[in-house]
């Protein structure tokens, strides 16, 4: 059995007029299930077009990108809206709620389309949120609005939960919680979660961390012993 998550000498390219821009070259690692993974690197180095390819959000110019052996690389655009809809929980820097919906509404929403969905109540619950599930979300601080969205994704029941930047809007103290409570997820439930950050400090709470330049995966390591968020500092 091969690894659950795995990018296969994955090259992007955008073409802008008769401009060439290569996103990635020759990406290749791998993600075990129910693992923590960090994607760090600098801004503009290839890692949110990653996650967008592993997340069916964007296509490849050419190698493979397997899903519990799937290969997704190779859907076409139903089966990719499919694959978003069912295997895949997306946590982004902003939380995109919908303003009219209450903390408990916005969570059904996503549990609605989904084939084996959570009780969005019991979700909001496990992310400390019991007292705020009729407040809208501009009753909502920054931390609680992104509580909200973590759950929102884990109510679909993902395969996949992935995070990009999702602390990227929210103070010192916030940011650590929320990254405890993805680190919690794949320690206590199992999860796979991975999580992209240009924060180099972060990659002391992964079980692997993969660095990113220029478009190419400058190297995958295991870290035998991660360390609990809260003993983290930057």
């Amino acid at each position: 059995m091969g690894a659950f998550v795995r990018f296969d000498q994955v090259k992007k390219t955008y073409r802008m007029g008769e401009v060439e821009i290569q996103a990635l070259r020759d990406a290749t690692f791998s993600v075990e299930r129910g693992e923590l993974c960090v994607i760090v690197g600098p801004s503009g180095a290839g890692k949110t077009t990653l996650l967008n390819i592993l997340g069916g959000m964007d296509t490849l110019t050419e190698g493979k990108v397997l899903l519990g052996g799937e290969e997704i690389s190779a859907y076409n655009a139903r089966q990719l809206t499919t694959y978003r809809r069912h295997d895949i929980g997306f946590v982004f820097q902003f939380y995109n709620l919908v303003p009219n919906l209450t903390a408990l509404e916005n969570v059904e929403l996503a549990a609605q389309i989904c084939k084996d969905p959570l009780d969005a109540a019991q979700v909001l619950r496990s992310v400390g949120l019991e007292h705020r599930m009729s407040n809208f979300p501009a009753q909502l601080s920054g931390g609680e609005q992104q509580r909200v969205a973590i759950a929102r994704a884990l109510a679909k029941n993902p395969k996949l939960l992935l995070c990009d930047e999702p602390t990227g809007a929210l103070d010192y103290t916030t940011g650590k919680a929320i990254l405890q409570l993805l680190q919690d997820m794949s320690r206590k439930r199992g999860m796979t979660v991975i999580i992209i950050t240009h924060n180099s400090a972060l990659t002391a709470m992964a079980d692997r961390v993969i660095q990113v330049k220029n478009g190419s995966v400058t190297s995958e390591e295991i870290n035998a012993a991660p360390v609990p968020v809260e003993a983290i500092e930057w």
